[in-house]
């Protein structure tokens, strides 16, 4: 891929975070550590854009998704959160005792 050299204007606090990450192996420079989160930021923008095309389409064949149903699913994503935790949970304990 072709690299351009750009200059940028970057929160001082953020920039001492990807010389950290840069100090501590994370990244092969400043530059790697700054393309890679425009990369996820871009993949992230990627994902939202298709999650509204996928929403527009159910909601265009199936009709609005309905503010009662996005509760009714949080509801049931906070039940399937609170079991996925449960599970760590015994599976750590079932390591510690060797079983």
């Amino acid at each position: 891929m072709t690299k351009r050299r750009v200059t940028l204007t970057i929160d001082a606090d953020l920039l001492d975070e990807a010389r950290a990450a840069v100090s501590d192996g994370d990244a092969s420079s400043v530059s790697a550590w700054v393309n890679q989160a425009m990369a996820d930021k871009t993949e992230h923008r990627r994902r939202l854009k298709a999650l509204g095309e996928a929403i527009a389409d159910y909601e265009a064949e199936f009709g609005k998704i309905t503010p009662e149903e996005v509760a009714e699913q949080r509801r049931l994503d906070e039940i399937a959160a609170e079991q996925v935790r449960a599970d760590g949970v015994r599976r750590r304990s079932q390591r510690e005792l060797g079983a």
